[in-house]
């Protein structure tokens, strides 16, 4: 058995983790913790864990989880993360950290949009975490970053394009939406009852979201050259769920049926990619508590455009499935060990 802690679980993507590992044949959490809780046990905390876990939430003491783990989840905010990820990585220990703060290759980039990074030499051994397109460099990896909410649903959704040269890269739209758990769990006005029910917003508008730095930097890998994206997220009032619509000019003539097998090809034998028939598209209704990302496109060609639709879980195949599936990866597991639920509907 795998001996994992989740450090950070009194978040919605630590219970989700918490969730998921439950059912997990091959892994024994063995501690959980989190500041602001410590002391309580998690159940306490997250009442659908009763009879399940009975672990006590702990203060965040890297030497003594790492006596007790073998593989850990940090589910920080950034900057807490690379304060203690260095520590796990010293004492030998595999690391799949939640937060932003080993998505980025190149320190200058992380620094712009957040902090200076305080251990950089890390960014060059981290392995941006998005198995359909990463995969072999995770396998030996110690240290993954999990790719983002949006960044997952946005790169599956364009990736077989980019790779062919389909499109234009240079005049690539970003249209996203995402219920309110991609927030996080902590009070904040903009994300009470009355200010999200019956509302649907803009937000981070004009190119200032935090996810698009790292949306750009693997959507360029893909193209093979520096791309700049209009990104623009929506706040949708539902709990969880994402939804990317992405517009992009083609280079040539292609019919919808000509595209939709082309990513069938590309994602053949992918677990988790779900190509939808021609004239069928995403909600966010069929993947809800699932590691899946459903795909549908159509092309217009009044406009020369393709229009790609991916939808996911943005606490699963966004989170903490996507951090599990990584898991399994790094440890020669099944790669659908513990993501075998189905989703959960209505």
């Amino acid at each position: 058995m795998l001996k994992v802690a989740v450090v950070g679980a009194s978040g919605y993507t630590g219970v989700e983790l918490l969730r998921l590992l439950y059912a997990h044949p091959q892994v024994e959490v063995t501690c959980v913790t989190s500041e602001q809780s410590a002391g309580k046990p998690i159940a306490e905390v997250f009442p659908s864990l009763r009879h399940r876990y009975h672990q006590i939430l702990e203060n965040l003491e890297p030497v003594g989880i790492a006596d007790r783990a073998d593989f850990i989840f940090t589910a920080l905010p950034h900057k807490a993360a690379m304060e203690v990820v260095p520590t796990f990585i010293r004492l030998g220990k595999k690391v799949v950290d939640l937060s932003a703060d080993y998505r980025f290759h190149d320190p200058a980039l992380y620094e712009t949009w957040y902090e200076p990074h305080l251990n950089p030499e890390l960014l060059a051994k981290s392995v941006y975490g998005l198995p359909e397109i990463r995969r072999e460099k995770i396998v030996p990896a110690d240290l993954v970053g999990n790719p983002g909410c949006y960044p997952t649903c946005t790169i599956l959704g364009l990736a077989p394009l980019l790779r062919q040269g389909i499109i234009d890269p240079e005049r690539l739209i970003i249209d996203a939406k995402s219920g309110a758990s991609g927030a996080g769990r902590g009070a904040k006005v903009d994300n009470l009852y009355c200010e999200v029910n019956d509302g649907f917003k803009a937000y981070a508008v004009g190119g200032v979201h935090r996810h698009l730095p790292e949306i750009e930097q693997e959507l360029s890998l893909l193209a093979g050259r520096p791309l700049t994206i209009s990104f623009t997220p929506h706040l949708v009032p539902m709990d969880r769920g994402i939804l990317v619509t992405a517009y992009a000019d083609l280079k040539g003539s292609y019919s919808t049926g000509e595209l939709l097998s082309l990513y069938r090809e590309f994602y053949a034998g992918e677990e988790f990619v779900r190509i939808l028939p021609e004239g069928a598209f995403p909600s966010t209704a069929f993947v809800k508590g699932s590691n899946c990302c459903d795909i549908g496109l159509a092309v217009d060609r009044r406009a020369g455009r393709v229009v790609v639709v991916s939808a996911i879980d943005n606490l699963v195949k966004g989170a903490a499935g996507q951090a599990v599936q990584n898991m399994n990866i790094m440890n020669g597991f099944p790669e659908k060990m513990g993501l075998d639920g189905l989703a959960l509907y209505p």
